[in-house]
């Protein structure tokens, strides 16, 4: 049986409720305006080189690097796998260096010179690395393989460069390409299908080094 106290609950709740809903409707209209443009995205012109050619945006400030290429230049090589910078599926090249495309905004690179894997080597004419990757296996059902591509073009690059790892055993010798210089380098783009020692010769190959 329902009891008076539970009533008065109710009434209060219904009381609360009420007054919470007629504050909304009473908000200046400033304040109404404000929120709405709060809503409406800030939009800057980004200029970016992208495999070699000149390409002007215009887009949300808050759009990734990532997305830039896949959704506005359909560029869509590079993945979209964890969009947290676990698993390297977006890895692209920018000034030389290779970053999660996911983790940066496009707006960052103004003036950049990016590379996907679109711009590494066409059909007919593939980059080393991608015909190696094709030898040597390194890849199954191929949805991190631009990311681990474009990976491997700039760790071997890193090594040439002499940049060391937390595994080069000697900071003033020549820079050697290991296999354990590779893997800790590479340690960023996971592989789900397990394809790694494939990797690890394709990229070993590339180095000069026999497989």
């Amino acid at each position: 049986m329902t009891s008076p106290r539970d009533f008065e609950l109710n009434r209060r709740e219904l009381v609360v409720g009420a007054t919470a809903a007629g504050a909304l409707t009473t908000l200046p209209k400033g304040a109404q305006a404000e929120q709405a443009s709060m809503d409406q995205p800030v939009l800057a012109k980004v200029g970016l080189t992208v495999n070699g050619q000149r390409r002007e945006l215009e887009l949300d400030t808050r759009t990734s690097l990532l997305d830039a290429a896949r959704e506005h230049l359909h560029l869509t090589g590079s993945k979209k796998g964890c969009d947290h910078g676990q698993c390297g599926a977006c890895t692209m090249i920018v000034d030389g260096r290779r970053i999660n495309a996911c983790l940066t905004l496009a707006v960052m690179h103004q003036d950049s010179e990016i590379v996907t894997i679109e711009g590494l080597g066409q059909p007919g004419n593939l980059h080393p690395m991608q015909a190696a990757f094709i030898e040597h296996d390194g890849y199954q059902c191929g949805y991190c393989t631009p990311g681990q591509i474009c990976s491997g073009v700039a760790v071997l690059a890193e090594i040439k460069a002499g940049i060391p790892s937390h595994v080069t055993a000697d900071l003033n010798g020549p820079m050697q390409v290991t296999e354990a210089e590779i893997r800790e380098r590479m340690s960023g783009n996971i592989c789900r299908c397990g394809a790694y020692s494939n990797i690890v010769e394709a990229m070993t190959e590339v180095a000069g080094r026999p497989a």
